[in-house]
C-alpha cells in the first residue's frame, strides 16, 4: 500500500507561509488592539475573531467571491495579469490567512497585555527609543506568546478543511491538502490511506499540543 504524501507537503508549505505572515502582520495588529484605547478596537477585534464563530463554509464562500474573476481581490488580480487567485496555492495561503488570524493574533495581543506599562516605563526613562523599547523589552516579554501563537496558527492551518475546499478545490500538487486527501480516502472507502493519514494528522497535534505545553512549564519555571 501507498500513500501519496504531496498533499502532506503541500499542507507544510502552506502552515508554514500562513505562521510567518501572520506573525509579521498580526504584531502590528496585536500592539494596536492592545494598546490603543481608540472605539475601533472593539469592531477591529471582532472582526479578528469573526472565524472562530463563522462556518468555515460561510467564510469559504465570500473568499471564493473575492478571490474569483470578478471580484475585488481577482478582480484586481486578473486586470494586472496575474489571473484569479481562487483555485490557486496563493488564493489558499489568503485564505488561510484569514481563517487563522485569531489564532495567532490573540495570544500575541494578551502577551502585550500582561506586560503592562511598567517595564516600558522603566526603558523610557533610559531613553530608549519606541522601536528600541519594542525590540529590546516588548518582544522577548512576550516570547511565550509568540510560541502560542506560532504553534497554534501552524496547527490550525494543518487542519483546515471548509475554508481550502471552498477556496482551492481539489487539485493534485496545487490546492489538494492532507485534509482534502483524507476526505478522498474516505469518499472512496480507501480506509487504510485514510487510516495513515488522519492518524499521522492525530499524532501530530498531540505532539504540538504537549510540546508547546511542556515549553511553557519551563519557561514558567525559569520566569520567562
Amino acid at each position: 500500500m501507498t500513500v501519496d504524501l504531496a498533499p502532506v507537503w503541500l499542507s507544510l508549505q502552506l502552515a508554514t507561509a500562513t505562521t510567518v505572515i501572520l506573525l509579521v502582520l498580526g504584531t502590528p495588529l496585536a500592539w494596536w488592539l492592545a494598546r490603543s484605547a481608540s472605539w475601533l478596537t472593539g469592531p477591529i477585534a471582532a472582526v479578528v475573531a469573526l472565524p472562530l464563530v463563522l462556518p468555515p463554509t460561510v467564510l469559504g464562500f465570500y473568499l471564493l467571491v473575492a478571490l474569483g474573476p470578478h471580484g475585488v481581490i481577482g478582480g484586481v488580480t486578473s486586470s494586472l495579469g496575474w489571473g484569479a487567485l481562487a483555485f490557486t496555492f496563493p488564493g489558499l495561503v489568503i485564505g488561510s490567512v484569514i481563517y487563522s488570524l485569531p489564532f495567532v493574533v490573540r495570544p500575541i495581543q494578551d502577551a502585550f497585555q500582561a506586560i503592562g506599562q511598567g517595564p516600558l516605563e522603566a526603558a523610557a526613562t533610559l531613553r530608549a527609543s519606541r522601536w528600541d523599547r519594542f525590540f529590546s523589552v516588548t518582544l522577548p516579554l512576550s516570547r511565550r506568546g509568540y510560541l502560542t501563537a506560532a504553534t497554534l496558527g501552524f496547527a490550525h492551518t494543518m487542519g483546515e478543511f471548509g475554508v481550502v475546499l471552498m477556496i482551492g478545490g481539489n487539485i493534485p500538487g496545487a490546492t489538494r491538502v492532507l485534509s482534502i486527501a483524507i476526505y478522498d480516502h474516505v469518499e472512496a472507502l480507501e480506509y487504510s490511506q485514510a487510516h495513515l493519514l488522519a492518524g499521522g494528522m492525530l499524532l501530530f497535534s498531540f505532539m504540538v499540543l504537549l510540546g508547546l505545553h511542556i515549553i511553557n512549564k519551563r519557561l514558567e519555571r525559569i520566569g520567562a
